[in-house]
C-alpha cells in the first residue's frame, strides 16, 4: 500500500484513487516531485493510513468504492486540518460546493494536466503551513506571535491566554472549518479530559472581544472558521 520510506524532510501525500493506472501515475510522478508518497484504493484503507502515518496533504478522489470521498473528507475533518485536495470525474458546481463546504481546500476535475495537480498541492500546502514570520494577520486583525498582542484596527485587545491560543490556531488556517475535537487538540492537548462545550465558551469570548464585523463563524456541521461573512 505504501512506497518506501523516504526521507522526513520530504512533503508526505496520500493518494486517495480507486483507479489503479491513475493511481500509478500519480505516485510516479508525485515521486518524482520529491513527495513521500503513501496510497490506498479506498476510503476504510485511506483513512487507515491517515491515522498511522499523518501525511502532509491528501489527494482525494471523490468517487470510491464503499466510502466515497465526501465520506472520507468528513472523516479527516473530524480529527485534523490537514489540507485536503478533491478529484473528480463529475464537473458539476454542486459536487464542487459540496466538497469546498465540507472543508476541502481545493477542487480539480478530471482529465487535468499533471503539472497543474502538482502546483495546487503546492498551493495548499504553502497556505496551510505555519507562517515562519513573527506576524499572523487576517483583514484588520493582526497577531504578534512573539509578544503575543492582538489588535484589531489598530486597537490592542486584552485576551486571556487561553483564547489567545485558540485565536492563534484560527490564524494559522485561516477560513478553513475546524471541529471541536481538532480545536481541542490543537488547543489544549490530545490528553484533555474535560468537557468539548469548553471550546464554545471561548468561542463566545473570542466574538465579544473581537467585535464587529464577526470573523469566527460557526460552520454547520463542520465546526468554526476564521473568516469574513460573506
Amino acid at each position: 500500500m505504501t512506497r518506501p520510506a523516504a526521507p522526513a524532510t520530504r512533503p508526505c501525500i496520500l493518494l486517495v484513487e480507486d483507479d489503479a493506472s491513475i493511481r500509478e501515475y500519480l505516485e510516479l510522478g508525485f515521486g518524482y516531485e520529491g513527495f513521500q508518497v503513501l496510497h490506498a484504493a479506498n476510503g476504510s484503507d485511506a483513512l487507515t493510513l491517515f491515522e498511522r502515518e499523518r501525511p502532509g496533504v491528501v489527494v482525494l478522489d471523490v468517487g470510491l468504492p464503499g466510502l466515497d470521498g465526501f465520506a472520507v473528507l468528513r472523516a479527516i475533518r473530524e480529527r485534523s486540518a490537514t489540507p485536503v485536495l478533491m478529484l473528480t470525474a463529475r464537473d458539476g458546481v454542486e459536487d464542487r460546493i459540496q466538497g469546498l463546504k465540507e472543508g476541502a481546500d481545493d477542487y480539480l476535475v478530471k482529465p487535468f494536466h499533471f503539472g497543474e495537480l502538482v502546483a495546487r498541492v503546492q498551493a495548499v500546502l504553502r497556505r496551510t503551513q505555519p507562517d515562519s514570520g513573527r506576524m499572523l494577520t487576517y483583514a484588520d486583525l493582526s497577531f504578534d506571535t512573539q509578544l503575543r498582542e492582538v489588535q484589531r484596527g489598530g486597537r490592542r485587545l486584552d485576551l486571556t491566554p487561553r483564547a489567545t491560543d485558540l485565536l492563534e490556531t484560527f490564524l494559522r488556517h485561516p477560513e478553513r472549518a475546524m471541529s471541536k475535537s481538532v480545536l481541542l487538540d490543537h488547543v489544549w492537548g490530545a490528553d484533555f479530559m474535560g468537557d468539548d462545550n469548553i471550546v464554545e465558551v471561548y468561542v463566545r469570548q473570542l466574538r465579544r472581544a473581537l467585535g464587529e464585523p464577526e470573523l469566527i463563524q460557526t460552520v454547520r456541521g463542520a465546526g468554526y472558521a476564521l473568516r469574513l461573512r460573506s
